[in-house]
């Protein structure tokens, strides 16, 4: 069983020897709607701490040169925020340890300024000016303004369990791990993006909140999902479904493994999981990410005993981003991580009887939340 909510997993993982060396972050994706013209707009805000016992009186960015030449690794709270489509962004603001408020124990609580994240709410603004992006190359990010005031609900989680069950006997077992307490979220409330003022509603947010923690990123690197979807069986909305896929080369202690993915899909009600670290579902794997000139494309097939899925996604490259992190250690290997929030594709799932597959249904996706990228581990 994989929707098993746990907001222990959600608590600040920085202790022991992720607090020199280790990222945490929190990520919330959101459809909302324009106040004037009611046209859809996807959002998302995170909340990313870096290296607490590294901690300066000001933000400590890996990227500044002085930092660099002077070996000082990153720490602060990282408050990022944007929008996917042509106007695409992404903002950061950055916030010195003395100055945020952290409940790290469950539930979790993060506070710097007016910028709040919680188990139930989201609060924030941040503001860029051109002059200031131009200036510092640093911050990673673009021009522009946005504010926020919302209220969660995280619905359906994907608990994926192996290698998260006892995060601090084992923080350096796993290079990066993975929790969806929401992977299917009803979000309310406002945003505000460059003068603009949109609404945010529980029955169209299509909402998503995971968080990811550890000392180093993964690649490659993939996430897919969504909550918007229909049965071409039927031609109705799916009300109670959601599927979640994420992973590509998850190291062991430093040892990479080959290209795994996790992956689930709560349909309407039932369960399938696709954990390759769940050994008696025998999991097999395989995908591919193809960049065309105009479009990103995925495609996943995803076995286990009882069932496979297979997963085709498209992204409009205009409307992504490429995000920026940099690692704990101060580098910044991902360099072309593709990340977009208006993918659209199919998701076929199928149930084995008797040695053959029977279609259980294909399924229309859109609002789907989409990330590739992928560095050269030797670099």
């Amino acid at each position: 069983m994989f929707n098993q909510h746990d907001i222990t997993r959600d608590a600040c993982m920085l202790h022991g020897p992720l607090a020199h060396h280790g990222y945490d972050w929190w990520w919330h994706s959101f459809t909302a709607q324009d106040e004037e013209s009611g046209a859809d707009k996807a959002f998302f805000v995170e909340f990313f701490v870096c290296n607490p016992a590294l901690a300066e009186d000001q933000p400590v960015l890996g990227q500044l040169p002085a930092h660099r030449e002077a070996g000082k690794r990153p720490s602060y709270l990282m408050v990022k925020a944007g929008t996917w489509g042509r106007d695409h962004c992404q903002l950061h603001r950055f916030f010195a340890w003395k100055e945020l408020t952290m409940q790290g124990e469950a539930p979790y609580r993060i506070e710097a300024a007016d910028c709040l994240a919680s188990e139930t709410r989201l609060t924030g603004s941040i503001r860029i000016s051109p002059e200031e992006a131009a200036a510092h190359p640093e911050w990673m990010c673009d021009a522009g303004e946005m504010s926020w005031d919302l209220q969660l609900d995280k619905q359906i989680a994907f608990n994926v369990g192996y290698g998260a069950s006892k995060p601090l006997r084992d923080a350096e077992a796993f290079a990066m791990y993975w929790h969806a307490e929401g992977m299917k979220s009803a979000y309310s409330g406002w945003v505000r993006f460059n003068g603009r003022r949109y609404r945010v509603t529980p029955e169209a947010c299509f909402g998503y909140a995971d968080k990811n923690w550890g000392r180093d990123f993964t690649t490659p690197w993939v996430w897919l999902s969504s909550n918007c979807l229909s049965s071409k069986r039927t031609g109705a909305r799916l009300q109670n479904s959601v599927f979640d896929i994420g992973g590509g080369r998850p190291k062991i202690y430093f040892l990479p493994l080959d290209r795994r993915l996790l992956g689930v899909f709560y349909y309407e009600g039932k369960e399938y999981d696709f954990n390759f670290s769940k050994l008696h579902l025998m999991v097999k794997t395989s995908f591919s990410f193809e960049e065309r000139e105009d479009l990103a494309v995925w495609h996943v097939r995803q076995e286990n005993i009882h069932a496979v899925m297979e997963t085709e996604v498209f992204c409009r490259k205009e409307d992504m981003l490429l995000i920026n992190y940099e690692a704990p250690d101060g580098r910044k290997r991902h360099n072309r991580l593709w990340n977009g929030g208006n993918g659209w594709g199919t998701v076929k799932l199928y149930e084995k009887a008797d040695g053959a597959l029977r279609l259980l249904d294909e399924v229309e996706a859109t609002h789907i939340g989409c990330e590739y990228g992928e560095y050269d581990p030797e670099d």
